[in-house]
């Protein structure tokens, strides 16, 4: 695909102020290092490149080959692109010499131009390959998946990461059908989910729930999230700062308990003989939570499930 057709999907950037202000790029910060773990388009980048000082240095990952063309766009000496998710960024960091970073932004899910492009394989609106991988250079494809996988996997995929109470009846009804023949198209997909799914919930595809999770399960988007979550707080300087968008309860939880970890820290028994000197601290204070404005979800539907949170580093911390 060229860098025109990688663009020409056009995507509307979420909580696209408020995300990048959360980092507090202002006075000496600005000339401060800050990590893009989830690039997309660089609605984010964009913005941060044009608060960083001349020292400042922007580092953003993505493992979407179309995001990493996009980018590659971007001829600014302060910004550099990574191929790859962001849950390597602390390895990545050690690579460039880099010890400590200012602050992590995090958009998470999937981008517009990735659901809007039938060729990807995300959406069921459009016909078109089954593949829904982010990085179509690595791993197997969706319909690769679901010609091999046993039922009880694929129950186990649909029931935990797309919270479907049909998932038993869509299994069921997945081997069936490539017993008969491959199943390699959105829309067979969708309409195989639709004659298993026995009610529809209002305004709801019936397939959005399991297209939604066999592509979190194909890309490993939970366990990219806890160990990115961990690799970025790593390598978090004291004052500095994470902003991460959400897109769906999954996604948050982890989130919101990987937050709420570090700023509540278990106390040991209040009978034993400690000082308060020496008792655990936190080691983050939330700062903010925020969701889209009515403004926002008017102009942009795709931001309405979205939650923005944010927490800061505390000095003192050498968790």
């Amino acid at each position: 695909m060229t860098t025109q057709q990688a663009t020409e999907f056009i995507h509307q950037t979420v909580l696209l102020q408020e995300a990048v202000d959360a980092l507090g790029i202002t006075d000496e910060r600005s000339n401060g290092i800050f990590i893009d773990g989830t690039f997309g388009r660089g609605g984010h980048s964009r913005l941060i490149l044009e608060r960083l000082g001349p020292r400042g240095r922007l580092i953003a990952f993505d493992k979407d080959t179309q995001a990493i063309a996009c980018a590659s766009q971007i001829t600014d000496p302060r910004f550099q692109i990574v191929h790859d998710s962001f849950a390597t960024v602390a390895q990545a960091l050690q690579e460039l010499h880099i010890e400590q970073v200012d602050g992590v932004l995090l958009d998470l899910g999937i981008s517009s131009p990735q659901v809007d492009d039938a060729a990807r394989g995300f959406s069921f609106r459009a016909d078109g390959p089954l593949d829904m991988r982010m990085d179509t250079t690595r791993g197997m494809s969706a319909a690769e998946w679901l010609a091999v996988a046993e039922e009880e996997k694929i129950r186990e995929v649909i029931k935990n990461y797309g919270e479907e109470r049909f998932a038993f009846q869509i299994a069921k009804a997945i081997v069936a059908r490539r017993q008969a023949e491959p199943i390699t198209g959105t829309r067979q997909l969708a309409e195989l989910v639709a004659h298993a799914v026995k009610t529809r919930e209002k305004g709801k595809d019936p397939a959005t729930r399991t297209f939604q999770a066999i592509r979190i399960f194909i890309n490993q988007e939970l366990e990219d999230l806890e160990v990115g979550l961990a690799a970025a707080y790593s390598v978090l300087a004291p004052h500095g700062r994470m902003s991460v968008i959400s897109f769906h309860s999954l996604e948050d939880r982890i989130v919101k308990q990987f937050f709420a970890a570090r700023v509540r820290v278990a106390q040991p028994d209040r009978r034993l003989p400690i000082r308060q000197a020496d008792l655990p601290q936190p080691q983050m204070r939330l700062l903010n939570r925020l969701k889209p404005s009515d403004a926002e979800v008017q102009r942009n539907p795709r931001a309405r499930s979205a939650i923005l949170r944010v927490a800061e580093r505390l000095p003192g911390d050498s968790a």
